[in-house]
């Protein structure tokens, strides 16, 4: 598990960079790509090569003169040429399909990646995949009941030694109904995964995902399949998108502790019989700060207080309304004052409250985004969406939650004034309130929070990036 952390956090320091096929000099290794981010020593220990052979190896006698871009020969890897890839593993990816798809193989693969079990293939986890000039194969076919290698390489103007040679078939005999082959050609599914044939295609954003983050599913499916499944204990929730494919939306808990969790898609077919697809999530830690002890009013941290506002709050964002008011980007909600990028305080920092002359406390972590600014300032809509509740609570203050649709709300806490109300449809950038100091704080600021799904999610991610 340590090795394929590590790989992760090599990963997300590095952006893609695309590559084409190098070979290694006269045979002496693999080649790897520098990566911004990357270091000698990172290097050496995410290919579990000795430092002083990598640096031999290549020439180098200061392990801090490292470029991006620049190539490095990893020694100790005989038998393995080209150019050294990462692949994140997405949903659908196998050992096997991974292995047929790319024609690399499985003894290569293991000891590249020091693979003990195919159930190490957990969605998120970065695998490295070896290029050497052998074209990866894209279309995925498979065998029906009762239907030969034959018929089936027929269909793909193939022959049924090229089908068993690509995917390690021992002949004719060996293929299985419903397994996932690949092939070359262009009359199959342009598919990459080892999905069952109702899923055409199934693909999850951003991973690795982690705590406080969104996940967000893509599937396509064949026509009148209606979908369902599970991330981690959540019941996920698909919408459709107007190119035909359907979506599910989950935040990822703050407080879930970093691991592997369940994910699976079932897919209800016209005639009522069901396929399901399953495999394990990989969650990695947010890396929240704590922040230092707030003493706040003591009613503010008073479970007879804090726990029914709480579950008014969960009964209020927990239905996923079919309709989506919003396209696009998520605005700042501080966007018409100078505090709009100043944040106070960030999501998911782990936060103590003490009760301000007493000894009572609370731990936690804070559930949305602080920006900083005085009383008045004016607050916006971050996207289009419909005032669900709009009044005083105790622990958030004067409150205002937008229902965006598809499971998304908005909570604006700690207002001085309210410009809306329940039932209102307001448009991205409309002013619905003002910045103040009511429930529990330590000075006038606007907290804003997102729910998604039934999960408080970090509020910044929608700023830089569109969803879905």
């Amino acid at each position: 598990m340590h090795k394929r952390i590590l790989l992760i956090a090599l990963f997300l320091l590095s952006f893609i960079v695309t590559t084409h096929p190098v070979q290694a000099q006269d045979g002496t290794g693999p080649v790897y790509i520098v990566q911004p981010g990357d270091s000698l020593s990172s290097i050496a220990e995410f290919f579990s090569v000795n430092l002083t052979e990598l640096m031999g190896a290549n020439g180098i006698t200061d392990a801090n003169q490292l470029s991006a871009g620049q190539q490095l020969v990893i020694p100790g890897l005989d038998g393995i040429t080209g150019t050294l890839n990462i692949e994140i593993i997405n949903f659908g990816d196998s050992f096997r399909s991974l292995t047929r798809r790319t024609q690399v193989s499985q003894s290569i693969f293991k000891k590249l990646n020091h693979v003990v079990s195919p159930s190490q293939f957990y969605v998120g986890v970065g695998m490295i995949v070896p290029t050497s000039g052998t074209q990866s194969l894209t279309t995925r076919v498979s065998t029906n009941a009762g239907e030969s290698l034959l018929e089936l390489a027929v269909k793909q103007n193939s022959d049924v030694w090229s089908l068993s040679h690509y995917n390690s078939l021992q002949g004719s005999w060996d293929a299985i109904p419903g397994d996932t082959l690949f092939a070359s050609g262009e009359n199959g599914e342009q598919n990459t995964s080892g999905l069952p044939s109702t899923i055409i295609s199934a693909e999850i954003r951003g991973l690795p995902l982690k705590q406080g983050g969104t996940g967000v599913i893509k599937v396509q499916t064949l026509p009148n399949v209606t979908l369902s499944g599970i991330l981690v204990d959540h019941q996920l929730r698909f919408f459709p998108m107007e190119d035909g494919t359907q979506v599910a939306l989950q935040g990822v808990h703050a407080l879930l502790p970093p691991g592997v969790y369940p994910l699976r898609v079932d897919a209800t077919l016209p005639d009522g019989s069901r396929q399901y697809y399953e495999q394990s999530i990989l969650i990695i830690s947010g890396n929240y700060p704590d922040d230092p002890i707030l003493y706040v009013d003591p009613v503010t941290i008073d479970p007879a207080e804090t726990e029914p506002e709480l579950n008014q709050l969960i009964t209020i964002t927990t239905p996923a309304n079919t309709e989506k008011f919003w396209a696009g980007d998520f605005y700042s909600p501080a966007s018409l004052y100078a505090e709009a990028t100043y944040f106070t305080s960030r999501y998911g920092n782990r936060r103590t409250y003490i009760g301000t002359g007493t000894e009572v406390s609370i731990q936690g972590f804070h559930t949305g985004l602080d920006f900083g600014g005085g009383t008045g300032l004016p607050i916006t809509a971050p996207a289009r969406g419909k005032v669900v509740f709009a009044g005083p609570w105790i622990v958030r203050g004067n409150t205002t939650i937008i229902d965006h649709g598809w499971g998304v709300y908005s909570g604006f806490w700690h207002q001085s004034k309210f410009y809306v109300q329940v039932g209102d449809i307001v448009e991205q950038g409309q002013v619905i309130g003002e910045v103040g100091g009511t429930g529990r704080v330590t000075g006038p600021h606007l907290h804003w929070e997102l729910w998604v799904n039934g999960i408080q999610v970090d509020p910044y991610d929608w700023l830089i990036q569109a969803y879905p």
